[in-house]
């Protein structure tokens, strides 16, 4: 039985349990996370993508010890809706943070299910429902 501890020096392995549960739970939408001293993990699509990751949101939250909703301005998710919240001991000292791409809340049904393809191909770098034409690289 594998056993995981969460604490300030957590690795991208350490996190990765959480990370791609946390994924699932939100239906497949971006997850990362990090410890306050190591680079952590970045979960796309499935999968790890980056066992390196460090973005800007999520030091922010380290550092001030928040959660933050904001648009990242830089990094892999510049311009995408986020929140970050840290993962705090039991004393509430920040040990690290855990960030979701956030789509609730900044669209109507409607519209939320006219931007979502071009969310997704941002964030992930694809379409995730090709049109059968482009499947095959046809052209009508």
């Amino acid at each position: 039985m594998h056993r995981y501890s969460l604490s300030c020096s957590m690795e991208a392995g350490d996190l990765e349990p959480i990370v791609l549960a946390v994924h699932e739970l939100i239906h497949h939408l971006p997850v990362t996370a990090k410890s306050l001293e190591r680079d952590g993990i970045r979960v796309e699509d499935g999968r790890v993508v980056d066992r390196n990751y460090s973005g800007p949101i999520l030091l922010d939250s380290i550092e001030k010890n928040i959660p933050i909703k904001t648009t990242p301005t830089s990094g892999a998710y510049k311009g995408v809706p986020v929140t970050v919240s840290p993962i705090r001991d039991k004393d509430g000292n920040a040990i690290g943070a855990i960030g979701i791409v956030d789509i609730t809340g900044i669209f109507d049904l409607a519209t939320l299910m006219e931007h979502q393809t071009a969310i997704l191909k941002q964030v992930c770098g694809k379409d995730p429902c090709p049109l059968p034409s482009e499947q095959s690289g046809s052209r009508r």
